[in-house]
């Protein structure tokens, strides 16, 4: 595909190509119109010297003196001549310099009657101005029509320079315009040429992040590049934790398994049971830490409530022998950008654990409070001991290490939470339980 710079300088020469020929059409137009009427004024000049050379007798006979006013029309190599035609379509009267140019055909025009117009002699082009006038005497008056005709060489040798000096002046600035432009183009996409440089240093590996200061245009998107490296780079450190941790996690099972062989057969069924089970919850706890998705770029903000409900629907089925009281204080618009499945993950071991330890109540809210949302999940249960509360919070805890009775559940919430920049605090619920505080960023 063509690059943008080539797109955009392509485009801006058309526009300026189009934008120059019809400046010249529009300004050759104008000189055009404005010389045309120019000769038409001087035409019309000379026609009024020759009405002031006129005269007509009583008897209706034209006279016209030897030495006009307008001395081209006296000289025989004059490029402009004149004749009148008098009330029976005569010529009365022809300059000097119309002696040995064939006239052309003629009408007469009533009293006042002006036309301007151009016309072909001999495959010559001429204008022609026609005033048509009535002389009146004593005896009677009598219609004249004078003609004045020059040809168009002048004309159209001042139309040629100009067209000349135009098209040249304009091709001129519309090649400095181009340069101009092919240098204000590489100035404004600059910052873009360095994205690209800066992206191909990450992918070559010599570069981790896009490093320098962009335009407000280009920082949404240097961010959310840098967003989106930053993720993926932390979802490959969880994958690569979770594999080191299940390792070793699995080491203590196995070798627990190892010594039951030698162990007397009557001992083997429980201790390999109980160790398989072990084994089950750990690699289940560690397929979930790796499969956290995290928050990246353009992820959509999922609604609270909903997933909650559902939760606690599904959980209540579980444990229909208990059947206490739940109350969900959470507004129809609260929202998070978090993946729906590590929301359904982080809300179902809450929920699952409040029904697990609760007697009679289970009060689950979410609210917003500045830059948070707080999600409370209630119960009246036993609560959890002070000095197993900092260690169920402490990090790096593994899953094998998890207090008894809690499972792995917390573990997995307080996993989630990191990886959302998110905090987790237990604390004492009133008048008895406990209250499981978490906090997300509300962006």
């Amino acid at each position: 595909m063509m690059s943008l710079n080539t797109r955009i300088l392509l485009s801006a020469t058309g526009v300026l190509l189009i934008f120059t020929v019809g400046i010249a059409l529009a300004l050759d137009r104008a000189f055009y119109d404005s010389a045309r009427i120019g000769v038409q004024d001087k035409m019309l000049a000379r026609l009024l010297l020759l009405m002031g050379d006129a005269e007509v007798d009583p008897n209706g006979r034209l006279i016209m003196p030897t030495n006009l006013l307008d001395t081209e029309l006296s000289r025989p190599d004059s490029n402009t001549y004149a004749f009148i035609a008098d009330h029976k379509k005569r010529i009365a009267w022809r300059s000097s310099s119309a002696l040995n140019k064939r006239l052309p055909k003629f009408q007469l025009l009533d009293k006042g009657v002006k036309h301007f117009g151009q016309i072909m002699i001999d495959d010559a082009s001429y204008f022609i101005y026609r005033y048509g006038v009535a002389w009146t005497t004593k005896s009677g008056s009598y219609p004249l029509t004078f003609n004045v005709i020059t040809d168009t060489t002048l004309f159209d040798a001042q139309i040629d320079r100009y067209r000349e000096d135009l098209w040249g002046w304009l091709g001129v600035m519309a090649l400095l315009l181009l340069i101009t432009q092919m240098l204000v183009l590489r100035w404004g996409l600059q910052p873009m040429r360095r994205v690209s440089n800066e992206l191909s240093a990450i992918e070559s590996g010599t570069q981790e992040n896009v490093i320098g200061h962009y335009p407000s245009e280009l920082k949404l998107l240097t961010d959310s590049i840098n967003s989106l490296i930053n993720h993926e780079r932390k979802q490959q450190k969880r994958y690569r934790n979770a594999l080191a941790d299940l390792a070793h996690s699995l080491k203590t099972p196995l070798a627990i398994l190892h010594g039951a062989v030698t162990l007397p057969h009557d001992s083997d069924d429980d201790t390999v049971r109980e160790q398989i089970e072990r084994m089950d919850n750990i690699i289940q706890y560690q397929l979930r830490r790796a499969a956290t998705a995290g928050s990246s770029p353009g992820m959509r903000p999922v609604l609270v409530y909903p997933i909650a409900d559902r939760i606690v629907k599904t959980v209540s089925k579980a444990y229909h022998d208990k059947n206490p009281e739940i109350t969900i204080g959470i507004d129809h618009s609260i929202s998070l950008r978090i993946d729906e499945g590590d929301l359904m993950e982080l809300l179902g071991n809450l929920v699952d654990n409040a029904f697990k330890w609760c007697r009679q109540q289970i009060v689950l809210s979410a609210e917003r409070h500045l830059k948070h949302i707080v999600i409370q999940v209630k119960d009246d249960g036993p609560g959890v001991p002070q000095n197993e509360i900092t260690r169920i919070l402490e990090r790096g805890v593994r899953a094998d290490q998890s207090i008894p009775g809690h499972g792995i559940g917390l573990a997995i919430v307080r996993d989630i939470i990191q990886v959302y920049g998110g905090d987790l605090s237990i604390d004492k619920n009133s008048p008895k339980g406990a209250c499981i505080t978490i906090y997300l960023d509300a962006k």
